[in-house]
C-alpha cells in the first residue's frame, strides 16, 4: 500500500476561442472541472504504475 500526502484540488479548465489581449474580456466556450493537485497526480501515477 502507498500513502500519498499532498493536495487535492479542483482544476477549472476553460476552453477559449483565442487568448485574450491585455485588458480584454472574453467568454469561454465551455468549462470542465477535473481533479488535480500534486497529491492526486502522484497517487494516480502510482496506481497506473501498478502500486
Amino acid at each position: 500500500m502507498i500513502v500519498v500526502f499532498g493536495s487535492l484540488n479542483a482544476d477549472l479548465i476553460f476552453a477559449m476561442q483565442d487568448l485574450p489581449e491585455p485588458g480584454q474580456t472574453l467568454l469561454a466556450r465551455s468549462l470542465r472541472i477535473e481533479p488535480g493537485g500534486k497529491g492526486a497526480n502522484q497517487a494516480l501515477a502510482a496506481a497506473r504504475d501498478g502500486a
